[in-house]
């Protein structure tokens, strides 16, 4: 198991740093395509040809052998993926470490965005919150990332999920590309459900990470507590020993729905613990990539 835990890496409080420690382990071998060129992993040396890209030129073996070869790699065939924040108010439930779901979001989309384009990518980024849409469009120049984590570092989480005409722009257009949706899927009605339908419909691929915390799967609560509705406030009073069996039975209900209506809607549906690394979420990634390539 991952020795970086989402508690180690927020502990830093360094967003690009915890990006790449999280995603660096996960480059070699993805989505490697057959062509040979100048792509991540090496393959094989070739002698150099005029008009070949010197800076691909091996002057290690140059110096030791006298001779020119260039170190040929397996190019990676680029996507557009565009990464999708859900910033409403119940993503800042906390779990038993003290870390919210936003928090862990930042996280994973960080990582995502970072090995996206160590793989050639152009990346995009939209958060959505009750303030309106905030939306980066997809560029793969060397100055998106610190864009994106710009936009990670300032989010907020605030009020409910915003109105579907406010979301329009995401679906004007279609354009075949890879979404990345990060929720904890808490919808009044089904706003969100609605809007990643019409982005399956207008991109095609929908990767959906539903984030959970280990205290909600577990309820690990004891006793009377008042629970309050992160984005009505609303409050209910509950036992939670005596109520544990029966809220354990009803989420376990809900999850399964939630996925067999994902499933259906053709989205890649895939429950996120917001306690465990972010291992399972990136290796869904890439094989939603690899898939694509």
């Amino acid at each position: 198991m991952s020795l970086l835990t989402p508690e180690l890496l927020f502990a830093l409080r360094n967003l690009p740093l915890a990006a790449r420690q999280a995603a660096e382990g996960f480059l070699a071998g993805a989505h490697a395509s057959r062509r040979h060129g100048a792509g991540l992993e090496f393959s094989q040396y070739r002698p150099y040809q005029p008009g070949d890209d010197l800076r691909r030129l091996d002057w290690r073996l140059a110096a030791r052998s006298d001779r020119y070869y260039l170190r040929e790699s397996e190019v990676d065939t680029s996507l557009t993926v565009n990464l999708v924040l859900d910033a409403s108010a119940s993503m800042n439930h906390r779990d038993a470490h003290g870390l919210t779901k936003l928090d862990y979001a930042r996280l994973l989309l960080a990582a995502l965005a970072y090995l996206a384009q160590k793989q050639g990518d152009a990346v995009g980024l939209s958060i959505l919150s009750a303030s309106g849409l905030q939306h980066l469009p997809a560029r793969a120049d060397a100055r998106q990332l610190p864009r994106l984590y710009h936009a990670l570092e300032a989010v907020a989480a605030t009020g409910a999920f915003p109105e579907a005409a406010v979301l329009a722009p995401l679906t004007a257009r279609r354009q075949r590309a890879l979404t990345v949706c990060v929720s904890d899927l808490y919808e009044e009605t089904d706003e969100l459900t609605r809007l990643l339908g019409r982005l399956r419909a207008t991109s095609g691929d929908v990767l959906l990470l539903h984030l959970v915390a280990d205290n909600e799967l577990n309820f690990s609560y004891k006793g009377p507590v008042t629970f309050r509705d992160l984005e009505t406030g609303q409050t209910v009073q509950v036992d939670a020993d005596q109520q544990r069996a029966s809220y354990q039975t009803q989420l376990q209900a809900w999850l399964r729905d939630t996925a067999q209506q994902a499933r259906r809607q053709g989205l890649d549906y895939h429950l996120v613990n917001i306690a465990e690394p972010l291992d399972g979420a990136l290796r869904e990634f890439l094989k939603r990539r690899q898939r694509m390539s």
